[in-house]
């Protein structure tokens, strides 16, 4: 016996008996805005199987933040502060005790909005960066219409719900994984985090330059500050190790 579930135009069946204990999510927030986010809606899907790529259960659920939703955030997702007055408040979200990875596109920002919790992040738009660089765009939505060009645009009809943009994921998710022939989640989460270390220069007069024909001097320099990205500082790292 099997049940089914539709997202994102894409079916997967679960056997109603498949006995496992979910050790992965594909994830999503919603959130009051990008300064200081707040939780508004949280979504996601249990990873069961990357051969075959199987996911279930879906979980979405809307939450009181406590302090008003910013009109950018609010042009994106379209939830308004007065739906949200019943919801149970966003202190109250947990993930499940059971779950050892979250994967999401740009997974941090996610993971922010819930309070960093201790879990393996993996990002799938530092995958999709390092699989196809040459595109102009790495949006969920620019992906997509890369990827499953034919049925994109219905795919892409309720973007920005959180239970429909972690359908999303999934889908480029699953191309993700047929590129790297990859088949557990610690196998993925170690192409992620290999992913996430920059080659290039992201900022600055050395912008889009390779890492390697930077001025050493200037690259010892960039690691005294303290504020830079921990992968960029870990790819500067190693690659004046490397002199």
């Amino acid at each position: 016996m099997q049940y089914r579930f539709k997202i994102a135009l894409r079916w997967w069946c679960i056997p109603l008996n498949h006995n496992y204990m979910s050790k992965t999510i594909i994830f999503d927030t919603e959130a009051t805005g990008i300064k200081e986010p707040v939780l508004i809606e949280a979504a996601w899907l249990e990873l069961e199987s990357i051969e075959p790529f199987l996911v279930a259960n879906p979980f979405v659920q809307r939450y009181n933040p406590g302090k008003p939703i910013t009109l950018g955030a609010l042009a994106t997702h379209h939830i308004m502060d007065e739906e949200l007055i019943d919801c149970p408040p966003a202190s109250s979200f947990r993930l499940p005790d059971d779950v050892g990875y979250i994967i999401g596109h740009n997974v941090d920002f996610d993971w922010e909005v819930i309070g960093k919790p201790e879990i393996k992040r993996i990002c799938t738009l530092a995958l999709a960066r390092k699989l196809w660089p040459n595109l102009d765009s790495h949006t969920q939505s620019a992906l997509l219409y890369y990827l499953e060009r034919d049925t994109a645009r219905e795919q892409l009809r309720n973007a920005h719900s959180a239970l429909t943009d972690v359908g999303i994921c999934a889908v480029i998710l699953d191309h993700i994984c047929q590129q790297l022939g990859v088949k557990t989640a610690e196998d993925l989460y170690a192409e992620s985090e290999k992913a996430r270390i920059p080659t290039t220069m992201p900022f600055g007069k050395h912008k889009g330059m390779l890492l390697s024909d930077i001025p050493s001097d200037y690259k010892q320099w960039l690691l005294t500050q303290g504020d830079i990205d921990p992968n960029l500082r870990k790819a500067l790292t190693l690659n004046v190790n490397r002199i």
